[in-house]
């Protein structure tokens, strides 16, 4: 019993990010904000890092200060990383993390570009794009790969090394 009401305890952190992600969507920015802010207490700066990262990602979406919305976008980050070498093969979030890594990244370069940090958004931003084959083929990766798009267009980046970039989104059967 108390292995099954451990498993359903990482579920149940992430469903409840995500009802505050829904709570911020519907516009209620301030008060997702404040109930993030009580779920980072009580995960806490130690906690599991997939939580960790999930929350910081979507805390730094409600930030007003785009120096607090960096720093709450490195926190992702570093959560992720936690998620790297002999961890990465045995947590099993550790696919999640990886697929969030071209948005984390373009969450960053996009925090470096409002703070005026061209040079440290385009790092991020080729870091975004490097990442982008872990991305599935569905809406979430579409959009992900077209946003990154339009912040390589605003910065003037080529795109991917080779300069060719991905084209316009495949079809679906």
């Amino acid at each position: 019993m108390a292995e099954r009401q451990e498993q359903a305890a990482p579920d149940a952190v992430l469903t409840r990010i995500g009802q505050v992600v829904m709570l911020h969507h519907a516009g209620d920015r301030e008060e997702a904000r404040h109930r993030f802010q009580k779920l980072w207490a009580e995960i806490g700066e130690d906690g599991e890092p997939l939580h960790r990262c999930t929350l910081a990602h979507y805390m730094a979406d409600t930030q007003d200060d785009p120096s607090d919305e960096l720093a709450w976008d490195l926190r992702a980050l570093g959560a992720a990383e936690e998620l790297t070498g002999d961890r990465l093969a045995a947590d099993e979030g550790a696919l999640a993390v990886r697929a969030l890594y071209p948005s984390l990244h373009l969450n960053l370069a996009a925090d470096y570009v409002k703070l005026g940090h061209a040079d440290a958004a385009r790092t991020h931003l080729r870091q975004a794009r490097g990442a982008a084959d872990a991305l599935g083929d569905d809406t979430y990766g579409d959009g992900v790969r077209a946003a990154i798009g339009r912040l390589e267009l605003r910065l003037g980046e080529e795109g991917s090394p080779d300069g060719g970039g991905w084209g316009p989104p495949r079809q679906r059967p």
